[in-house]
């Protein structure tokens, strides 16, 4: 059952993460693109209601991940969210009532596959609820310059998939720091009561992280193709939050001759996820 809960609060949050992803996109698509970065932007889509709908996703999201990192751990959860992609493509289709080309089965089926042999394999264990603050004291600066580091290369390009690819990467670590500060906030909020989740430094930290998440993602969308930015989000949360969660976490996960099947299944996400960012870009494509 240990197993069982975070996996199910992790499989929810992913779809309403992935209906976000649609709404927010088809928003995002009906402002003017910007050649920097801009906090107007988000006053531009507050104006739309499907991203005000892609918002109240966001939120279901954020409370089916808080629950997850409640009761599983960060290595086992963050990968899960590799399923944002699939159930983005299954829902778009659904919303635009077309149907997905076959060769987008396969692709899904490669990230499922894949998925499954990699969470096998490094059967992931490990819910430490207290991290040292000298740990933190190395993570927060280290994401957050690579934050900046990727989020000023990707503005200095021209919307092209160098500035999505970099912009993408930069959303991904920063969701990856939001759910390792979640899941200390979220154990304060257990342990001691609302009281205590209100003055924990984590609580206003992760909602700070979520919030530049937010605007980075925007213009990662706006930057340029999905074949670009979408792999580098949704690879690059999933390997930062399994750092995050042997660094920070001391989450452990098999080694050895387990690392062969773990490469595979790497091996199958990666093809599959690029296969379906393809689609999904030519599938934007055609719509505009």
């Amino acid at each position: 059952m240990g197993f069982v809960l975070p996996v199910l609060f992790a499989l929810f949050a992913a779809f309403s993460n992935a209906l976000a992803t649609v709404l927010q996109r088809r928003a995002s698509l009906t402002v003017p693109q910007s050649d920097g970065f801009r906090f107007g932007l988000v006053l531009d889509l507050l104006r739309r209601p499907l991203w005000l709908g892609g918002i109240l996703a966001v939120v279901a999201a954020g409370a089916g991940q808080a629950a997850a990192l409640a009761t599983g751990a960060l290595s086992l959860v963050q990968p899960l969210f590799v399923l944002e992609l699939p159930l983005a493509l299954l829902i778009a289709s659904l919303v635009a009532r077309r149907r997905l080309p076959g060769a987008v089965w396969p692709a899904v089926a490669a990230v499922v596959a894949g998925l499954g042999v990699v969470l096998v394999a490094a059967s992931p264990a490990g819910n430490r609820t207290h991290v040292p603050l000298d740990r933190w004291a190395l993570a927060l600066p280290a994401c957050a310059a690579a934050v900046a580091a990727l989020a000023v290369a990707g503005l200095r390009r021209p919307p092209g998939r160098m500035r999505a690819g970099c912009l993408g990467a930069a959303t991904a670590v920063c969701y990856a720091l939001t759910a390792a500060l979640m899941k200390s906030a979220v154990h304060t909020l257990r342990e001691g009561g609302i009281g205590a989740f209100l003055t924990a430094w984590e609580t206003y930290a992760f909602g700070a992280s979520g919030i530049c998440a937010v605007l980075l993602l925007e213009h990662a969308m706006q930057g340029g193709p999905l074949i670009a930015s979408q792999p580098a989000l949704t690879l690059g949360d999933a390997g930062v939050s399994v750092a995050l969660g042997v660094l920070l976490y001391e989450e452990h996960l098999r080694a050895h001759w387990w690392l062969l099947p773990q490469l595979l299944g790497l091996a199958l996400i990666c093809a599959g996820v690029l296969a379906l960012a393809r689609s999904d870009a030519e599938g934007a494509a055609e719509a505009t």
